[in-house]
């Protein structure tokens, strides 16, 4: 069974770290409003992790990758969603960088845990990829469903820990971000990837 988890930790390992909207996402946070509140956009991100893992677990999940109308709604919801955060970040990149990297929000950002939560619990890609893999990769002896709560559970740990450590490495990295030049390049860049997420979002097939 450990070797089996391992097997599963390094799977799970290696989709958290690939990037995707969830980074895009907790990066415009913290160019937006500093590192707690992009701490706080990764936990949002983690929760909605955890909830479509619970749906999954319930087998509420397959049932809705299953359904086509259901799938498409959620779908162009997600893919809505991640176009206009694509689109605020690049209106914002208008104005030249902070002087510092504050944790005060700008106006029409929205909470940044819910930012993160909506941004997971609006991809139904997710659902696909808990109800077609989860079962594949749940460690033999105990209950199919304990061994899945297991992974969400570590999938959950894994993705929090390292948008976590992202978060602190821009951190680090925050004088060099106040520069006017690489801050607007990180916007632009970060701007432009949530759109072309949502556009892949919405032309993705169930």
């Amino acid at each position: 069974m450990l070797t089996h988890l391992v097997t599963a930790s390094g799977v799970l390992g290696l989709l958290t770290v690939l990037p995707g909207p969830d980074m895009a996402v907790v990066t415009r946070r913290f160019l937006s409003a500093g590192t707690e509140d992009a701490l706080r956009t990764a936990g949002g991100v983690a929760t909605g992790l955890f909830l479509w893992g619970a749906l999954t677990v319930a087998g509420l999940a397959a049932v809705f990758a299953a359904s086509p109308a259901a799938f498409l709604i959620v779908r162009l919801a997600g893919a809505g969603y991640l176009v206009f955060l694509g689109a605020h970040t690049l209106w914002q990149n208008r104005r030249p960088a902070p002087p510092e990297l504050t944790d005060t929000a700008p106006p029409g950002l929205g909470a940044p845990w819910r930012t993160g939560l909506v941004t997971n619990a609006l991809n139904p890609k997710i659902a696909v990829f808990y109800t077609g893999l989860l079962p594949a990769l749940a460690p033999p002896g105990p209950p199919a469903a304990w061994g899945m709560a297991l992974l969400v559970l570590l999938h959950s740990a894994l993705t929090l820990t390292w948008l976590g450590t992202y978060v602190l490495l821009l951190s680090r990295a925050a004088s060099a971000l106040r520069r006017p030049r690489t801050h607007r390049a990180l916007g632009l860049a970060t701007g432009t990837a949530l759109i072309g997420f949502g556009i892949a979002v919405a032309a993705a097939s169930g």
